[in-house]
């Protein structure tokens, strides 16, 4: 489906280093950003900017879950090609350290985004308000919309929409619970309640739906979209760089550094950690739960395959001897 004003996300190494700690290498971020670059995606979302702690440090939690400046300068500077897409990093609301941003002449970084939950919606704002201050480009991502009650996230919509310092706002299927009629439903209240604000969407993949979710936000006119390359990300994943590219058919994306870099990259990473569908992940979007479960039953080699047991478990009919 073409449409000019479509614009297309690439959050690979934010939300793929949720599998893995942020543990990637530099040459397999470089590698990453390098081919978002010659792909021709209009944002790279690098990481996570958060406070350091003595407890939540770099060598334990990994660079990326930290994007200093120079780290992330290094990243830009290696891409010696004509084009640069907008850079940008995710802020969590409780653990930013906002005393440190600067302006954005004295940074890489482009976009800033906001990840809060219904609750936390003031201080989502008022992050965003700080970032626009400092001459950012913003989203406010709200999480977990559907374990919200309606009417708590009604007000959070109104809140966003009065606020002129948010240029997005994101629909979010936190949990990948999401089927597209309730894509679309979400999104009619959406622009009902913050009929100012353009929308972007978010997909996560336990019901294989993260694909088909992203679609159905296209046809609901929804034009900043997320993905990441092979589908990596936290559990089963999210929503195919390389699959949206090529449904787009726009001519100013170009798939092929995509299919070079999982073919030289994402291949071998696949021999030490995992990502994507499998039906322990199928059952948590069904239930509409937060993939932690799912994600500590796949992490135990004697649970990890144990689809009927965790179904159980989920639906609270007993424990059935997951733990």
């Amino acid at each position: 489906m073409y449409r000019e004003e479509i614009k297309v996300l690439d959050c690979t190494i934010r939300d793929g280093g949720l599998i893995n700690q942020y543990q990637f290498r530099d040459s397999f971020v470089e590698a990453c950003y390098h081919a978002a670059c010659e792909s021709g995606v209009d944002v790279v979302e690098l990481g996570k900017k958060l406070c350091e702690s003595d407890e939540y440090t770099r060598d334990k939690w990994g660079k990326w879950n930290f994007c200093e400046e120079d780290d992330l300068k290094r990243v830009v500077d290696s891409y010696e090609g004509s084009y640069r897409p907008q850079l940008a990093v995710m802020y969590d609301v409780g653990r930013v350290d906002i005393d440190g941003l600067v302006a954005t002449d004295q940074s890489p970084v482009d976009m800033i985004r906001t990840a809060c939950y219904v609750a936390d919606i003031d201080k989502g704002i008022d992050l965003a308000k700080r970032s626009k201050d400092q001459g950012y480009a913003t989203t406010i991502n709200i999480m977990a919309c559907s374990a919200a009650i309606e009417s708590d996230l009604v007000e959070a919509l109104q809140q966003v929409n009065a606020c002129d310092a948010v240029d997005y706002l994101y629909l979010v299927d936190s949990y990948g619970a999401f089927y597209s009629e309730q894509i679309s439903a979400y999104l009619k209240m959406y622009r009902s309640y913050a009929p100012d604000k353009q929308l972007g969407f978010h997909a996560h993949n336990n019901q294989q739906l993260a694909f088909a979710n992203t679609q159905q936000a296209i046809i609901e006119d929804v034009n900043l979209l997320d993905a990441t390359i092979n589908g990596i990300g936290r559990g089963a994943g999210n929503c195919n760089l390389e699959l949206l590219l090529n449904f787009l058919k726009n001519p100013k994306f170009d798939v092929r550094p995509l299919y070079q870099v999982i073919q030289e990259e994402f291949v071998p990473l696949r021999d030490e950690i995992e990502w994507g569908f499998n039906d322990i992940y199928g059952i948590s979007g069904h239930m509409n739960q937060h993939p932690r479960n799912a994600m500590r039953v796949r992490g135990d080699e004697a649970a990890r395959h144990r689809c009927y047991d965790f179904f159980l478990e989920s639906a609270g009919e007993g424990e059935a001897g997951l733990d």
